[in-house]
């Protein structure tokens, strides 16, 4: 029975995350990508630092004070009571009585994760981190020097367990997608590999909820149309697919059929962002104009600053407010010119909440957004007799704050 796209084209082709190319891929050009996970990695330092915890249920957890209270990892002993990552702590309890919660100590993750890649950098510097604890390598060139791409993801795996006293799993194949997917087939202190000429076999019988980027939403709109194992979407007709997620279902059949040829970006390289957002959950409900004044002006601070620091400025403003029974509502203004100015955001941004927000109803958290950004270069003003009031306001205020950013 024919199991490869419905179109009968050739399964391998060039793409990136966002669309695919029907480019035919040369069985030369197939890279060896690694994608490493530390296990468990916040249980996995405090445990590096405290040995006493490797003999005990334990999970690291948010202040329940602060209403952060969530499980943000857990150790395997921990895991065998059926603990979830982001399950609430007196869930967690209820499972199992003798947990033992950690509150989590944020500069020893940054600190191991520098050690960590910098172990990375010794094979080589073609890496892309994928939050405090993934990172993508493109070791294709450094095979003659190191092995395989097993043997160098073997290496990798030893030295961070005898260097660092945490273990990392790590997936090998041709592509991220699989890379990130092999990273997740055995843990902890695994090696994957899933290669080019039997990856059907092994990544197609799998949930397609394995496949990166296919979250719970997705997982409920594919079972609508019959869609379980990877093998399924795979095989699934385009028009269905795209009738039920858009594009978004064409570019994961792409994934499910081995297309996505995406570079490893290496570290140090940031994209230019297409919003700009800081949000905040506060100790306290916000019920007061002062309260709610300050707090968005405190989130428009730091919202401009990186606005200025990618050069760029907003056209639009919105607002993500989240009240006492945790429900959301999202609210947005244009702006009557490009600014990057934290007054004219924060603004802006109490006057969406004053026109949405219901007397004496407090707030639980609250986001601001900057959206629909230009480059600043494109925002220059016009040599005019006759300037407008705000232009020359304007270009004060900026020299201001960048003055203030220098600082």
């Amino acid at each position: 029975m024919y199991m490869g796209p419905s179109d009968k084209s050739k399964i391998m082709y060039t793409s990136n995350f966002k669309s695919a190319q029907n480019i035919a891929f040369e069985p030369k050009k197939y890279r060896t990508i690694l994608h490493c996970d530390a296990n468990s990695f916040f249980a996995s330092c405090e445990t590096a630092l405290h040995p006493e915890y490797k003999n005990v249920p334990m999970a690291v957890c948010g202040s329940v004070e602060d209403r952060h209270g969530i499980v943000l990892a857990k150790n395997e002993l921990a895991a065998k009571y059926n603990i979830k990552t982001a399950e609430t702590v007196w869930s967690a309890k209820r499972k199992c009585p003798e947990l033992v919660t950690v509150r989590p100590t944020y500069g020893l993750y940054g600190e191991m994760s520098q050690k960590m890649n910098r172990i990375f950098y010794d094979y080589t510097d073609m890496i892309e981190p994928f939050g405090i604890d993934e990172s993508w390598l493109d070791v294709t060139g450094s095979q003659r020097l190191f092995g395989n791409g097993r043997e160098i993801a073997d290496s990798i795996r030893e030295r961070v367990k005898n260097e660092l006293g945490i273990t990392v799993s790590i997936g090998v194949s041709f592509n991220k997608v699989f890379a990130k997917l092999g990273s997740d087939l055995q843990k902890p202190n695994a090696t994957s590999v899933i290669p080019p000429d039997r990856f059907a076999s092994i990544v197609w019988p799998l949930p397609v909820s394995a496949l990166l980027f296919v979250g719970p939403s997705s997982v409920t709109a594919f079972e609508t149309i019959g869609v379980r194992t990877i093998g399924d979407l795979a095989c699934c007709a385009d028009d269905l697919l795209s009738q039920k997620l858009g594009k978004n279902g064409l570019m994961l059949k792409n994934f499910a059929l081995g297309r996505d040829f995406s570079e490893v970006t290496p570290s140090g390289y940031e994209p230019e962002p297409k919003s700009v957002s800081n949000g905040m959950t506060f100790k306290y409900d916000l019920e007061t104009e002062s309260d709610i004044s300050f707090a968005v002006t405190y989130l428009s601070l730091s919202v401009a600053e990186r606005l200025r620091k990618h050069g760029l400025c907003c056209n639009n403003v919105a607002v993500t407010m989240r009240r006492q029974d945790l429900t959301t509502s999202n609210r947005s203004a244009m702006l009557s010119h490009p600014t990057c100015l934290f007054h004219e955001i924060s603004k802006t941004a109490l006057g969406i909440i004053r026109s949405n927000l219901k007397q004496n109803e407090a707030l639980y958290s609250v986001t601001v957004h900057a959206e629909k950004l230009t480059r600043q270069g494109e925002n220059d003003f016009q040599q005019s007799l006759f300037p407008f009031p705000w232009e020359e306001k304007y270009k004060k205020l900026n020299s201001l704050e960048n003055a203030v950013d220098n600082i």
